[in-house]
């Protein structure tokens, strides 16, 4: 049996929050570690179309979590 691996590697300024948040959605088959300012996941499987529709659920939540990790400071009104 044929074994299939789909690699995604994007830069963070947080990597260890947006990899922390991405972990929660991980399948069996997926892994998300962050190293330095990079989050690279991992999925594998025997057919195409299963790691296709992982690898595009997964740019979904990598997008929010990215989203969600951006700290933001608060701004100051001056007068």
């Amino acid at each position: 049996m044929m074994q299939i691996e789909g690699r995604i590697t994007s830069l963070h300024s947080n990597a260890g929050a947006v990899a922390s948040a991405l972990s929660l959605d991980n399948l069996r088959n997926m892994t998300t570690p962050a190293e330095g300012d990079r989050v690279t996941t991992v999925i594998t499987g025997t057919q195409c179309r299963s790691v296709i529709a992982s690898m595009d659920d997964y740019l979904m939540n990598l997008a929010i979590a990215d989203d969600a990790t951006v700290v933001s400071l608060p701004t100051t009104i001056t007068r």
